[in-house]
């Protein structure tokens, strides 16, 4: 078993936490926030090549609370970020001026962007029905959080000024709902994560009470559901190319394809991971970070063995994430750093885009 060699990037003034996620195109920023206790209320960005700070989403119209998530747009363009202050907020990331903000009646667990629209919503439910069909450059925002509710907003009506937006279906904002008596919650505890699946038009969630339910982007409806009632999900994220799931529970971690919502790998480890990324490239290593530890390790996907173990960090790590190339992995941890990690030692450097190997 090996030990990996991490590149320190930058201190904070409070740990980076649970939302990671590394530029999905050659733009100048890294996304990644301070969820938990509320002592960093911005969202700070990174050049991709130096990690050389690029500024925070701050000033008059930034958040007022501790910020949960933050996630970029696919071309980089756009930032929207979820927050304790009962708002998620959509930032342009060149000029980091907040575009708008969505208010909600609790804290916002998690919120997600898309810039590719479906058709408008098809459900008897009273939205008018002069709504305009979204237009494929439109962004939209999903949300969820201590509501239970899940959120569909369609910024194209919105003035992108930084002010509230309206909150109903005239403004374009449409709640999904389930079953036949269409309950307004879409879970029946704080819903932890949202993320779209633009492929197959629909987005998941990931709640508080064990399950992981699919949507329908264009009948607001849900379609299928995951139960995994034994023990409480940790994490979920999407991979780079959209097409499956990266689970943990308990001490199990999961890939799930999001074609047929079934797993194509499940690994039981001998520590309880508090999330895991698989090689976007070959597909052949996964990586864990862990909350009752101070390490980041990397596992075989077909054995689930365990291969190296990264040490450095001086508190529990909660996020560990690959860069789209697969050249490296980033681990978010409580001790106020992100460290970047190559699987392969080579020539010493952070991240530098490759094209061919990031094209989704």
């Amino acid at each position: 078993m090996a030990q990996a060699h991490g590149t320190l990037i930058k201190p904070h003034e409070a740990d980076p936490g649970d939302s990671l996620q590394p530029a999905p195109r050659r733009v100048n920023v890294n996304v990644h926030v301070r969820p938990q206790l509320p002592l960093d209320l911005g969202v700070q960005g990174w050049e991709t090549e130096l990690g050389d700070w690029q500024g925070t989403f701050t000033g008059d119209k930034g958040h007022k609370g501790a910020v949960w998530t933050a996630r970029l747009s696919h071309d980089g363009a756009h930032a929207v970020t979820a927050s304790a202050d009962f708002s998620a907020k959509v930032w342009d990331t060149s000029a980091g001026a907040c575009l708008a903000t969505l208010p909600h009646a609790h804290i916002v667990r998690s919120a997600d962007i898309s810039t590719s629209g479906p058709t408008p919503p098809t459900t008897s439910t009273p939205n008018p029905p002069s709504s305009p069909r979204l237009s494929p450059a439109s962004l939209r925002i999903l949300t969820g959080g201590h509501e239970k509710r899940l959120r569909l907003w369609d910024l194209s009506r919105a003035p992108m000024d930084g002010n509230d937006v309206g909150t109903t279906a005239a403004d374009g904002v449409y709640e999904f709902r389930r079953g036949v008596s269409r309950e307004k919650t879409a879970h029946d505890g704080t819903i932890k994560k949202v993320l779209f699946d633009e492929a197959r038009q629909a987005c998941v969630s990931m709640g508080e009470d064990r399950m992981i339910r699919w949507w329908d982007l264009n009948t607001l409806e849900q379609t299928h559901e995951l139960s995994l009632r034994d023990q409480p999900i940790t994490s979920m994220e999407k991979s780079h190319d959209g097409e499956f799931l990266s689970l943990t529970a308990g001490k199990e971690v999961t890939f799930l394809s999001l074609e047929t919502r079934q797993p194509f790998l499940s690994h039981t480890l001998p520590y309880a991971p508090s999330s895991a990324s698989l090689d976007p490239i070959s597909r052949s290593t996964f990586v864990t970070g862990c909350t009752t530890d101070e390490w980041v390790r990397q596992h075989d996907a077909a054995t689930g063995a365990e291969l190296q173990v990264g040490k450095g960090h001086h508190g529990p790590v909660h996020q560990a994430a690959f860069s789209p190339d697969g050249e490296l992995f980033a681990s978010a941890s409580e001790d106020g750093t992100i460290r970047l990690w190559q699987p392969k030692p080579k020539t010493y450097g952070l991240w530098r885009y490759n094209e061919e190997c990031a094209e989704v």
